[in-house]
């Protein structure tokens, strides 16, 4: 007998991030730094002293205590994960049963309901309407109507770029009924975290990333941050050896260099606000809807986000297309002026 694929695989196409050369690559909401030399030097000489044929720590202790010293929280709250990719696949599959309701917000991150489906839960999605923002209550409510076991959701959101803040989230983490797992990928451009008051709550899992402010996407970092019980519960059903040792080191190194990512978050936020100044004026002319940022990219909505699309890729600039809208990561001056000036070209 042939063996046919499940449900749940059939149909399944392997993520595309956009093929193709450009100079300009605005389109992954990755940073535009990269670390210097003298940086590099620190993370080559800690490479050189990991042992390649030994297994790396399945706890990667000093790379989960150097995150934490610098968000300033205790390290028993911290897990550290192959990306936050593994993180939400774990949470899908083991912080779920298969039938259970997930429920997710729309627009949002598109990977949160692949996860849910390969984990077999009933999603259920909430609209935010017009205007792509969250209302708590409304939320609540939604969340209470769907007999949710999981709400996932990001704060600042991928990819409106809009925010809630600290009061509304907790408001929704204390009234949801349910398991709330709050991706703060983009908090770092952001100053509405809960990460100090991760241990307050018994169904609260916060995420953290080192793919964005960091400038560490080619690592795979990604952090699972809670109370010391849902916390133990992740470091049990995550694979033992989840973490590279390459990665725990030159994780380890860069986040013990505060003043350095300090640096890094002002440049990237400057960065942010000199592209959004910079599109305003143009949306506000053509009629286009720009929203105010509070992430490291801009989202906008044009007339015609295809033509738009497709213009820049003509000019060598490459942004994420999402429908009827565009997200454009901030990158460097040059880089934002060669999309500014591309743009003005267009009728």
């Amino acid at each position: 007998m042939a063996y046919t694929l499940n449900e749940k695989l059939r149909g399944l196409t392997p993520y595309d991030p956009g093929a193709g050369d450009y100079p300009v690559r605005l389109d992954a909401n990755e940073s535009f730094l990269t670390p210097p030399g003298w940086l590099r030097a620190k993370i080559a000489a800690a490479l050189a002293d990991v042992p390649y044929n030994r297994y790396p720590d399945p706890k990667a202790a000093a790379l989960c205590a150097a995150f934490a010293d610098y968000y300033g929280i205790d390290p028993a709250w911290v897990a550290a994960g192959n990306g936050l990719d593994e993180v939400l696949f774990i949470l899908a599959t083991c912080f779920t049963k298969a039938g259970d309701t997930l429920v997710t917000v729309a627009p949002d991150f598109s990977m949160y309901r692949f996860y849910g489906r390969l984990g077999e839960c009933r999603l259920e999605t909430y609209d935010k309407g017009e205007d792509c923002a969250v209302d708590p209550d409304g939320l609540v409510a939604f969340c209470r109507e769907k007999k949710a076991d999981m709400l996932l959701f990001s704060n600042p959101c991928n990819p409106t770029s809009l925010g809630l803040d600290r009061e509304a989230v907790r408001k929704i983490i204390r009234e949801a009924g349910c398991l709330v797992v709050l991706d703060e990928a983009y908090m770092d451009f952001s100053d509405q975290s809960l990460i100090q008051e991760a241990d307050r709550y018994d169904n609260l899992i916060l995420l953290r990333t080192c793919s964005k402010m960091l400038g560490l996407a080619g690592l795979r970092l990604g952090f699972f941050v809670a109370n010391p019980l849902l916390t133990g519960a992740f470091r049990a059903c995550k694979s033992p050896y989840n973490v590279n040792a390459l990665s725990q080191a030159a994780g380890t190194v860069v986040l013990r260099e505060k003043e350095y990512l300090d640096d890094c978050r002002r440049q990237a936020v400057a960065s942010r606000d000199s592209l959004y100044a910079g599109l305003r004026p143009l949306c506000d002319r053509r009629g286009w809807r720009c929203f105010t940022p509070q992430t490291n990219f801009v989202f906008l909505k044009p007339q015609d986000a295809q033509t738009v699309h497709e213009g820049l890729k003509a000019a060598g600039i490459l942004v994420r297309r999402m429908g009827g809208f565009l997200r454009i990561t901030a990158g460097t001056e040059e880089e934002n002026q060669k999309l500014l000036a591309a743009l003005e070209k267009m009728e």
